[in-house]
């Protein structure tokens, strides 16, 4: 799994940052970072869970990436 993430898209909402702080994080605006592209198996789940709860769909997961 890789996550990668759009800061142009990203609505500054903080869901994900909430949810994963070890692997989203925000830039001194607000938006979007991700800090490990390539999280653990153990948090893949929360991952996509993540994603989901994007309203602006900012976040995506590249699977076998």
């Amino acid at each position: 799994m890789r996550v990668v993430a759009n800061s142009a898209t990203c609505a500054v909402s903080s869901l994900c940052v909430y949810r994963l702080p070890g692997v989203f994080d925000q830039d001194e605006e607000g938006l979007v970072l991700v800090l490990d592209e390539h999280p653990d198996t153990g948090l893949h789940e929360e991952v996509r869970r993540a994603v989901r709860a994007c309203p602006t769909n900012s976040i995506r997961v590249v699977e076998n990436g």
